[in-house]
C-alpha cells in the first residue's frame, strides 16, 4: 500500500514540475534573479548612436524593459503599459528614477530606437523629459549577457521572436529588486518597486506564483493558465497529506495494540 502511494506521489511530481530548459533558446520565459547584480560595464549604443555603459544611465531607480522594436505584436502594448503607467507616478521622471527600455535583436540599429522613443514620448499629457526613458541597441555578446544576467530567455521564430513581457526594477548600483509582470501595471506597484529601487531592498513578491500558474503561449501570444501543472501540484498536495495522515492513524492504531505493561 504504501510502495503504491509512493509511486503515484513520485508520478505527480514529475507531472506537476516545471519543463527543464535544454538548451539556450528552447523554452521562453523568465528565472527570476532577484538580488543579483547587472554586469554595468556592458556597453550599448543609445538612440543618437553614441555608445554608453550602463552604468553611465542606471545611476538611480530605474524600470528596464527588453522588447525588439520591429515585434509586430506584444511590446507595443506592453510599452503602452509602461508609458501609461510612468504617466501616472507622483516621481520625477529623470531624477527619481528613469526607464531603459533595451531590444535583444542584434539587427537593430540607432534608427529604429529613435523612432520608437520619439513615439512614446508623444503619448505623454505633458511633457516628458527625454533623459528619463532611454532606448538602446546592442551587439549579440552584451545582449545576451544582460538577457543571461535577469534570467530572461527568448527565442527566435523566423525573422520575429517569441518572448516573454516582464518589467524589473533595478537599484542604482545595479541590484535586480522586483519583476513585474503583463500588459499593463498599477502606479501603486511600480512606485513601491522604485522606492524598494531606492534603498537596494528585495521585494517580496506573488510573481514565482503568478509564473508558476500561468505559462506563455507562443501560438496566441498571450499567458494562459497551466491547468495541467496547478492540477498537478495541487493533486501531489493532497497525496503528501493523506500519507501524512495515514502515518499518523497506522502508528496511533499500533499503539493502541499494544499490550499494557502493569506494574
Amino acid at each position: 500500500m504504501r510502495a503504491t502511494l509512493v509511486s503515484m506521489l513520485l508520478a505527480v511530481l514529475m507531472l506537476a514540475a516545471p519543463a527543464q530548459l535544454i538548451g539556450p533558446g528552447e523554452e521562453i520565459g523568465v528565472d527570476e534573479h532577484l538580488g543579483d547584480t547587472l554586469p554595468l560595464d556592458l556597453k550599448f549604443r543609445d538612440e543618437n548612436g553614441q555608445e554608453v555603459a550602463l552604468r553611465q544611465l542606471i545611476d538611480r531607480p530605474t524600470l528596464l524593459t527588453l522588447v525588439y522594436f520591429r515585434c509586430p505584436s506584444i511590446c507595443s502594448p506592453f510599452l503602452n503599459g509602461v508609458a501609461d503607467v510612468v504617466g501616472k507616478l507622483d516621481l520625477k521622471p529623470g531624477q527619481d528614477y528613469k526607464v531603459l527600455t533595451i531590444s535583444f535583436d542584434d539587427r537593430e540599429g540607432a534608427d529604429l530606437a529613435r523612432a520608437k522613443k520619439e513615439t512614446y514620448l508623444k503619448t505623454f499629457r505633458t511633457p516628458y523629459p527625454p533623459e528619463g526613458w532611454r532606448f538602446l541597441t546592442g551587439d549579440r555578446t552584451s545582449i545576451d549577457k544582460v538577457c543571461r544576467a535577469v534570467g530572461y530567455r527568448f527565442k527566435l521564430d523566423g525573422e520575429d521572436y517569441l518572448h516573454p513581457v516582464t518589467m524589473m526594477a533595478i537599484s542604482p548600483d545595479g541590484k535586480i529588486v522586483r519583476y513585474l509582470y503583463g500588459m499593463s501595471f498599477l502606479p501603486f506597484d511600480v512606485k513601491l518597486a522604485l522606492l524598494e529601487a531606492a534603498e537596494g531592498r528585495v521585494g517580496a513578491t506573488m510573481n514565482k506564483v503568478l509564473t508558476f500558474c500561468f505559462s506563455y503561449d507562443p501560438a496566441g501570444k498571450q499567458y494562459v493558465f497551466n491547468f495541467l501543472k496547478v492540477s498537478g501540484t495541487l493533486l501531489l498536495f493532497g497525496l503528501a497529506c493523506f500519507v501524512v495522515y495515514l502515518v499518523i492513524t497506522s502508528r496511533k492504531s499500533r499503539k493502541e495494540k499494544e499490550p499494557h505493561v502493569q506494574s
